[in-house]
């Protein structure tokens, strides 16, 4: 009966083990988060619309908040990286998607998440892969491509100096309470702090 129609089960559905079953869940989940976000996400809800049981869903992610993570990581997508031949134009749109996505319903939900995490290393690491690390690697590469055409020190091609700027944005975010901020913060933190810190690379901000 191996990969057939399971036994008893008035539905006659497909048994589905591994991948195939590991993808049914996340995309249940993907459709739970984006009708109704982190909130409304249950294992029954996602269960049932994978056509599975809840231990299944368990044995995979042992807690909700992991499998809206998970979910969450599925939905997001890359996005082609500003290259305009000028520092301060790719990091100002780079910043404006930041600021686009934190207001969007996926950033929406991203703020579901965090605010679920709390103060849970586990699943602040998770997230950290999302909005951390993964964070990092554009703005890396736009100030990397900076320093090949001399507009930036080479000495500033470090992670924590590279997302000053979308650090600077989120801390906006958290101090003011609302998922946004004009263009003209925007344009400040470019002109004001990032540029002149990769420009002649000097302590980072908050060390």
């Amino acid at each position: 009966m191996r990969g057939g129609a399971v036994p008893g089960d008035p539905t006659g559905q497909t048994r589905r083990r591994g991948a195939a079953l590991e993808e049914a869940i996340l995309r249940a989940a993907v459709d739970e988060l984006a009708e109704s976000g982190y909130a409304g996400l249950t294992m029954d809800k996602v269960a049932a619309r994978a056509g599975t049981n809840k231990n299944a869903i368990y044995r995979r992610w042992p807690h909700r908040l992991a499998l809206g993570i998970a979910a969450y990581r599925r939905m997001t997508t890359s996005v082609p990286l500003p290259d305009t031949g000028d520092l301060r134009e790719d990091v100002l749109e780079l910043l404006r998607g930041a600021n686009r996505h934190w207001s969007s319903p996926l950033g929406a939900i991203l703020r579901e998440l965090l605010a679920a995490a709390g103060g849970a290393a586990e699943f602040l690491g998770q997230l950290q892969d999302q909005s951390g690390d993964a964070v990092a690697a554009p703005w890396l590469t736009v100030l990397g491509r900076a320093i090949a055409r001399g507009q930036a020190a080479p000495e500033a091609l470090r992670p924590r100096v590279a997302t000053v700027a979308v650090v600077l944005l989120r801390n906006e975010f958290v101090v003011r309470g609302v998922p946004t901020a004009p263009d003209d913060v925007l344009v400040e933190i470019v002109d004001e702090v990032y540029l002149p810190l990769v420009r002649r690379h000097g302590p980072v901000p908050g060390r």
